[in-house]
């Protein structure tokens, strides 16, 4: 019994020593655990968009106020490009550019009273230069957006819709202007985004003069809206990985 009494004290012992040694010893970093997958939007894309546009015209002759005014739509094609920076988290500044071609036929525009009778025009082309600002929430972006745009028209002075120019009533050629809008995209995968976006622009008026016009000119002002989809391919790596310690 005294054997036994001796070996329990001394087993004792020895694991209450073998415990305050544990406590002298510093503890190993723990090591990060990846929690979740935040989408990054930074980096260059490039991409397609088809739409509907809509381009206002008014046409005046001197010393009158406008006397003509009516819409071009259609159906508009083109593509963009651009970069973006995400900062802060969620917020996302970038820089883009849009190229696209106007699907409407030449519409004339009557002007009873005058020599010629009636304008026709029609809009060929238009793009843009423009800055943007968003707020990110994960894979999705709300962004508005503001810059230069730019358009290409011709037309004409005509004796009746449909008829042949009159000669030296010749108008249109690149016009340039502001634009502004705002949009919503979002990241189905990694590189690839849709979007839907709403652009208006505004060119003001340009006269033209020509001996064909009643007076020597004619002013024309112009702005057009378009509401338009898109989907964008992204040179990133999508999503960057949070960590957190425990």
């Amino acid at each position: 019994m005294k054997k036994l009494l001796l070996a329990g004290a001394a087993f004792a012992a020895l694991v209450s020593g073998a415990q305050a040694a544990d406590l002298g010893v510093p503890r190993g970093p723990v090591a990060a655990v990846v929690v979740a997958p935040v989408f990054n939007w930074t980096g260059f894309y490039v991409g397609a968009d088809v739409g509907f546009y809509s381009a206002q015209n008014s046409f005046a002759q001197p010393g009158n106020t406008f006397t003509a005014s009516g819409s071009l739509s259609g159906v508009k094609l083109g593509g963009h490009l651009g970069y973006r920076y995400q900062f802060a988290n969620n917020f996302v500044l970038g820089l883009e550019g849009d190229l696209s071609w106007l699907s409407a036929g030449t519409k004339a525009f009557t002007i009873n009273g005058f020599a010629p009778n009636a304008y026709q025009a029609r809009a060929n082309w238009d793009g843009s230069i423009r800055a943007t600002a968003g707020f990110a929430v994960d894979r999705a972006l709300l962004y508005a957006t503001g810059g230069v745009s730019f358009i290409g028209t011709t037309g004409c002075g005509v004796t009746a819709p449909g008829a042949a120019c009159v000669p030296n009533t010749q108008f249109g050629g690149t016009r340039a202007g502001w634009t502004v809008g705002a949009g919503l995209a979002y990241a189905v995968t990694p590189n690839v985004a849709l979007r839907g976006e709403y652009l208006y622009a505004n060119y003001g008026t340009r006269t033209t003069l020509g001996a064909g016009f009643a007076g020597g000119s004619i002013a024309h002002r112009l702005d057009t809206h378009t509401v338009r989809l898109g989907v964008s391919y992204m040179f990133t790596t999508g999503p960057s990985a949070v960590v957190a310690r425990y």
